[in-house]
């Protein structure tokens, strides 16, 4: 074990599914032509005011509900200053000293053991744009699209001891951000992107180490990378009587290593200070309950339903409750199937979601329905097909939409059930091979796969699996 406790805090900036920016009515749509969705306001042209989403407000406030965090009926927009080409007023609107939510927690769970992770704070913020580095030309240009669009920044406390339970809890929160339908979580899309502060210090100290903050980190296996390899960084650094520095360093995929980018700031750097051309939001009480009232079933309270009332492993509900579409596609599923629960999570887990994520879709927008996917699963309850023959069929499927009895009739996949004709099969291949059929009556009963195999192949795939078994063993006991 190492001599060095880790010590992990996260900044999770989550961009909220609003139709238009946060204080304009320019459009939030990702994949426009550079600077199409840019007006006077975003884009820092003086004398112009800007003017609160109120969509954002909502969509904060229940992020800090579904998070545990207390809701500040004031709350203050402060200006955050720094300069950077893709800042066009020379600061970012966001909130310092009085944010929306404060004093939060989620759970997460790794391996087998449950821990509180504190939120400290969820504030809403604009976003700033992107800037185009083109060798090719030997220029830089400025993308103002993403300049307003609103995001909330979720801050945990240092609570995280490994980068486990750092993907743990970034799961965790994109799987509520889901569930409430505020964020699509498209984390190579920028749309859900964090940064990692880390630290180390000697067990038992509680004093924090010098902390480096880790940023462009765009996948969950790029986290728990980037985390490992900055741990041991600073490790090998103490360990050779050198320190930490306090900076910002970026992780670079291609080698699986972080490099220094700047010093590191603190609060002071950026001069906060309240924005004059915004008042102080006021909630209304009664928004806040009403924003309590709509909220989803959450993905924890989800996972415990699901294990209780589908009698499932912990592992087959984290990832059937991890994204709201996948939840829904199985509940639909188990409720027009009317069958084995079990069944339909195999299925599910087995064929639906490695179908989704290697064409990239959600499961809402797979083309084999729940009720199509009922209709599969029946169609191998009554023998109609094989097992094997409704997974080779499952990709077509999902891809074509069909109605599942009317595709294995067309393409002639309906199983054989004839017992004179599968009784002339297996005749066939016990004449055709005499040395296996004396090997298995001594007792090398493994064999039993290889005639399964053989009468297979005689009937492309389509015997039933169960006649033919039963027509073996009696044919050779």
């Amino acid at each position: 074990m190492s001599r060095y406790e880790t010590v992990i805090g996260l900044e999770v900036h989550a961009q909220l599914k609003t139709q238009t920016k946060i204080f304009c009515s320019c459009s939030t749509k990702f994949g426009n032509d550079p600077n199409e969705n840019v007006c006077p306001v975003c884009s820092g042209m003086p004398g112009v005011l800007p003017v609160l989403n109120e969509k954002v407000a909502e969509y904060a406030s229940k992020m800090g509900i579904a998070t545990n965090c207390e809701i500040n009926l004031k709350s203050v927009f402060a200006r955050k200053n720094y300069f950077y080409p893709d800042l066009p007023k020379g600061y970012q609107i966001s909130q310092f000293e009085l944010p929306i939510c404060e004093h939060g927690h989620i759970d997460i769970e790794v391996d087998g053991e449950k821990k509180r992770i504190g939120v400290t704070r969820i504030h809403m913020e604009e976003d700033a744009g992107k800037n185009i580095h083109s060798a090719a030309e030997n220029a830089s240009f400025v993308d103002l699209n993403r300049t307003g669009v609103p995001l909330i920044e979720i801050v945990s406390e240092p609570d995280m001891r490994s980068a486990e339970e750092a993907v743990a809890y970034l799961k965790e929160l994109r799987s509520i951000l889901l569930y409430l339908g505020i964020c699509d979580g498209n984390m190579e899309e920028g749309s859900f992107r964090c940064d990692a502060n880390i630290s180390i210090r000697p067990h038992g100290q509680e004093e924090f180490g010098t902390r480096a903050e880790l940023k462009n980190l765009n996948s969950f296996k790029h986290v728990q990378k980037a985390i490992e390899y900055e741990v041991d960084r600073q490790i090998d650094l103490v360990d050779d009587g050198e320190e930490v520095v306090q900076e910002t360093r970026l992780y670079n995929a291609d080698k699986g290593t972080t490099h220094s980018m700047r010093g590191k700031e603190e609060a002071h750097d950026y001069r906060y200070f309240p924005d004059p051309d915004l008042v102080p939001l006021v909630l209304d009480e009664a928004w806040v309950e009403k924003w309590r009232s709509e909220l989803p079933e959450l993905p924890a309270d989800k996972r415990v339903r699901f294990i209780e009332e589908f009698k499932m492993a912990d592992y087959d509900a984290d990832l059937l409750t991890a994204d709201i579409a996948v939840a829904d596609y199985y509940e639909q599923t188990v409720k027009a199937y009317g069958g084995d629960a079990k069944k339909v999570s195999n299925w599910v887990v087995g064929e639906l979601l490695p179908f989704c994520h290697e064409d990239g879709i959600a499961a809402c927008d797979c083309s084999l329905t729940p009720e199509k996917m009922a209709v599969l699963l029946k169609l191998v309850d009554d023998g109609t097909i094989s097992v094997k023959i409704g997974k080779d069929a499952f990709r077509d499927l999902c891809e074509s939409g069909d109605d599942p009895a009317e595709y294995v009739k067309a393409k002639g996949l309906v199983q054989m059930s004839d017992t004179g004709e599968l009784e002339a099969m297996v005749d066939q291949v016990i004449a055709d091979n005499p040395k296996e059929v004396e090997a298995f009556k001594g007792g090398k009963t493994k064999l039993m796969g290889f005639f399964m195999g053989q009468v297979m192949r005689l009937s492309k795939g389509q015997a039933n699996p169960g006649i033919v078994t039963k027509l073996i063993q009696e044919k050779l006991s």
